[in-house]
């Protein structure tokens, strides 16, 4: 976006808070963003004190340079703003989005591949169980691969 505003100004690092969708959303309403990505070493540290106004980290490790992790947030943050997806639903019904749900599987065609067919509540056309499933299916999921997150 054209504006005179200074850029809110990013530093990856692994002393940073932690990267989360949440972040992401406040991040999107921001008119302009820069990063900063250190490599191997990162920066002199009176760059960070003068420059920057927040440190990211994207998880608990270290890599040899900041961009992957600036590219990371950026790809977060810019399927967050209007036109990027192709429609708001795009990214309402996923992981991460409005609760601490992971997203339900996705189903496409063909109906049978290698012997496992779509669920069939799925193709029932009943909008009310395709819920029902989507939410129980979410619930379980989550308990399974992150029961951090119902915590």
């Amino acid at each position: 976006k054209d504006s005179d505003e200074k850029p809110h100004v990013i530093f990856m690092s692994p002393r940073g808070k932690v990267f989360t969708q949440e972040r992401a959303k406040e991040l999107a309403k921001m008119p302009q963003l820069m990063f900063i990505c250190g490599h191997y070493e990162g920066v002199d540290q009176r760059v960070i004190d003068l420059l920057i106004d927040e440190e990211i980290s994207i998880g608990d490790y270290v890599l040899t340079g900041g961009e992957i992790p600036a590219c990371i947030v950026v790809d977060a943050v810019a399927r967050l703003l209007p036109g990027v997806l192709s429609d708001a639903e795009c990214f309402e019904k996923e992981s991460f989005s409005d609760e601490t749900l992971l997203e339900y599987p996705q189903y496409t065609r063909p109906y049978d591949f290698r012997g496992r067919t779509v669920p069939e509540v799925l193709l029932s056309g009943h909008h009310a169980n395709i819920e029902k499933w989507r939410r129980e299916t979410a619930e379980q999921l989550t308990r399974e691969k992150r029961p951090d997150l119902l915590s």
